[in-house]
């Protein structure tokens, strides 16, 4: 299997962020909005980005926020990337990466291909797709939920814009996940807890080792 390219995300930790960094990450997500169980503030958040070594790319996680807390964000520290993922629409992703000069990753939740008439309205603004799997009835949260969609649905897709496969996925299951989708990316969360929200470095290493 080719190597892909892999976001820890919703980290909280410093011992996380090493594991990940250790492991071979690119990327590492910072969740700000506040129902998530793997929620941090943005001063703890700019507190984990003084760690996060050369060559890795942070990602502030955020859901529908408003301008106050972006700006509180940029004030503490310069994330790589911006994630919406709420109902943000093209416009507004649009305003976020001019006024911030910072590339954005726009999360899609998926269900049937129909869904991915998001993508079309995104496609010029976004700069990385991220598919999830959509939200189970009675949910609370937008993503994050251990959920997973048909990934043979994505290979039908026409996505110029390059994307991450998210949504459910583990130890058990991310490698099919990858050949059946054909990612070149991957978003973990819950496959690397020992309870929702708390990461697990042993867990981040290991799985890493074996993509």
């Amino acid at each position: 299997m080719a190597k892909v390219e892999v976001k820890i995300c919703g980290v909280k930790t410093t011992e996380a962020l090493e594991a990940a960094a250790r492991g071979g990450a690119a990327y590492v997500g910072f969740n700000v909005y506040r129902p998530s169980p793997r929620y941090v503030s943005p001063e703890q958040a700019a507190a984990l980005s003084q760690h996060v070594p050369l060559g890795m790319k942070s990602a502030v996680v955020t859901v529908d926020a408003d301008d106050a807390l972006f700006e509180e964000i940029f004030r503490l520290f310069v994330p790589d990337l911006i994630q919406l993922h709420g109902k943000e629409p093209p416009r507004r992703a649009a305003d976020l990466k001019a006024r911030w000069k910072t590339p954005i990753i726009r999360a899609v939740p998926i269900a049937t291909a129909e869904d991915f008439d998001t993508v079309r309205a995104h496609e010029g603004v976004a700069d990385y797709f991220l598919f999830d799997a959509a939200p189970p009835t009675g949910a609370a949260l937008p993503g994050g939920n251990a959920a997973t969609f048909d990934w043979t649905l994505l290979p039908g897709q026409s996505v110029a814009t390059p994307w991450f496969l998210a949504g459910g996925l583990n130890a058990t299951n991310v490698r099919q996940a990858i050949t059946l989708s054909g990612a070149v990316r991957v978003d973990l969360s819950s496959a690397v807890e020992r309870a929702p929200g708390e990461k697990d470095p042993a867990m981040i290493e290991e799985l890493l080792r074996g993509l």
